[in-house]
């Protein structure tokens, strides 16, 4: 009876968000906070805590997950972030259902994985297409420095070339 308390007691944990960066806190885990109008808001450790404290607005915060997707650095809309969400109603409880349930899950998890990476690819892509156009534009307008070295070292390279032409 005592392995069945357990057991019931491991598969019941609830995973709660991190209000400030969003990430996962487990239980016994970081800090509560109610406030007095009674909203709660759950923070994954105390640095969370103390940057809630002085106001700061995670959005603005680079390290935080919010930053990130306003940033653009993280996909933002996608169909997978819906299974995600937090229900609060009561299912019966069906074998079967469970089982797809849980393939299902995985099935999304791979798409969700799948989707970043091609987003991440698409994201250096195009910062890369920048620098380039930024380096060609560089170039333009630097090119009175650069030219006379151009000049110099084609001088060198014929030199040589002659040099092998005679031995």
């Amino acid at each position: 009876a005592v392995s069945h308390s357990r057991k019931a007691a491991r598969g019941s944990m609830r995973l709660e968000k991190c209000w400030f960066c969003s990430s996962t806190c487990y239980p016994g885990h970081g800090q509560m906070f109610v406030r007095n109008d009674g909203q709660t808001f759950r923070f994954c450790r105390s640095k969370c805590h103390k940057n809630f404290k002085m106001k700061k607005n995670p959005r603005k915060t680079r390290w935080t997950k919010a930053f990130r997707k306003t940033a653009g650095k993280e996909l933002v809309l996608d169909a997978t972030f819906e299974f995600e969400k937090k229900r609060n109603r009561p299912v019966k409880y069906d074998r079967e259902k469970m089982a797809v349930t849980l393939q299902a899950m995985k099935k999304v998890a791979e798409i969700r994985e799948r989707r970043e990476r091609a987003f991440i690819k698409k994201r250096i892509l195009s910062k890369k297409h920048l620098e380039k156009a930024a380096n060609l534009r560089e170039l333009k307008q630097n090119i009175d420095i650069i030219a006379p070295a151009a000049v110099r070292l084609r001088q060198k390279v014929k030199a040589a070339e002659s040099e092998k032409m005679v031995e």
